[in-house]
């Protein structure tokens, strides 16, 4: 990579200012001095969390076994004084094909 002079510097620094404009330049340098703060901040956490990793050597919990579903006991009958197009226990309503 070649080296930058003086000349090369102030050049890049008036691009900048033209493209930026005066008023944008400093919120824009607040926002990325801020957006490498975070990125500092989040780097050194993972490289925490991985020399935290190997030394929390932790047993994955033991879930219970799911609950059979059980079929209703009256499914294909309807119940006793059941309206016509009306739900019954939430399920969809009973079509009458006569």
């Amino acid at each position: 990579m070649p080296n930058l002079g003086t000349t090369e510097i102030i050049i890049i620094a008036l691009v900048v200012l033209v493209l930026f404009g005066s008023k944008k330049l400093p919120d824009a340098a607040r926002s990325f001095g801020r957006s490498l703060r975070i990125f500092k901040a989040e780097t050194k956490g993972l490289r925490d969390d991985d020399h935290q990793a190997p030394a929390t050597h932790q047993t994955p919990a033991v879930q219970p076994a799911p609950l059979p579903i059980e079929a209703p006991a009256q499914a294909a009958a309807p119940a006793q004084g059941a309206q016509p197009g009306v739900a019954v226990n939430g399920s969809a309503p009973a079509v009458d094909r006569h």
